[in-house]
């Protein structure tokens, strides 16, 4: 009797139709489902190709913070002597941006590839306090210098002092000149990078015939005294940033001072 009932139960139309239901409910249930999934799956905002900055403030006759801008971003604040790390800007050809507060001092169009670095100094065409500084931007290899040896470039940004200058290696017996390590450098311009030995060493910026020293590196802090340990594998840029000549504020003065690349 049981049986008969189950079967009766089984057949009646009103199960029959919840059955129905169900079974048409189920491949919407299913539709949702998927387009629940697909929502996990959106693909990722793809990040834009890159190179990097290294911003200098050499510009000692506006001896004032400065801030710095990529297309109207700010990437950064300096004051005079100071450098930044390297910065992430997307390629192409933005437009770097020097101002004072919100005066702008000065403007450049770069060049930015992929994966390439650069770095650009501030610096003064003149003495003249509050002239409009100027801007250098270089590309940097830093590719590897080979075994046991350091690269090093000069920068030459001080201004009223000798032009064309040349980083020299002093020589190891006293009277004899010692060996220049780049070629000559104008005023407002950079050599590239140069092999040396790494270890200890007291470079020379050097100018006329015969050469003659116009600042010592020394450590690389800007006093010209003791020596610098160039490590190898290091990258180095050595700045000639102030200004020339008597009556200088000593912030303001000639030197030489070290950037470490890397």
């Amino acid at each position: 009797m049981w049986s008969n009932l189950i079967f009766r139960s089984m057949n009646h139309p009103f199960n029959r139709t919840r059955q129905l239901l169900l079974l048409a409910a189920l491949p919407a249930a299913l539709l949702t489902a998927a387009c629940g999934n697909n929502d996990d799956d959106t693909a990722p905002t793809p990040v834009p190709d890159q190179g990097k900055l290294l911003l200098v403030h050499a510009a000692a006759a506006s001896n004032v913070q400065v801030t710095a801008f990529v297309n109207d971003q700010q990437v950064g604040q300096l004051n005079y002597g100071q450098n930044s790390a390297y910065l992430n800007v997307n390629t192409g050809t933005p437009t770097l941006r020097i101002n004072n507060g919100s005066q702008t001092l000065t403007t450049q169009g770069l060049n930015i590839a992929k994966d390439q670095n650069y770095s650009s100094f501030a610096y003064s065409p003149s003495a003249t306090i509050g002239a409009t500084p100027s801007l250098l931007t270089i590309t940097d290899d830093l590719s590897a210098p080979a075994s046991g040896q350091a690269k090093v470039r000069v920068v030459h940004l001080a201004v009223n002092a000798p032009t064309p200058v040349r980083l020299t290696a002093p020589s190891a017996v006293p009277g004899v000149p010692g060996t220049d390590i780049s070629s000559d450098v104008a005023f407002g311009a950079a050599s590239n990078f140069f092999a040396i030995n790494a270890g200890q060493l007291n470079l020379g910026i050097t100018a006329g015939t015969p050469r003659t020293t116009v600042l010592s590196v020394g450590d690389g802090t800007g006093t010209g005294t003791g020596v610098k340990n160039y490590e190898a594998g290091k990258i180095y840029t050595i700045v000639v940033r102030g200004i020339a000549g008597a009556g200088v504020p000593a912030a303001q003065q000639a030197q030489a001072t070290i950037i470490q690349n890397n």
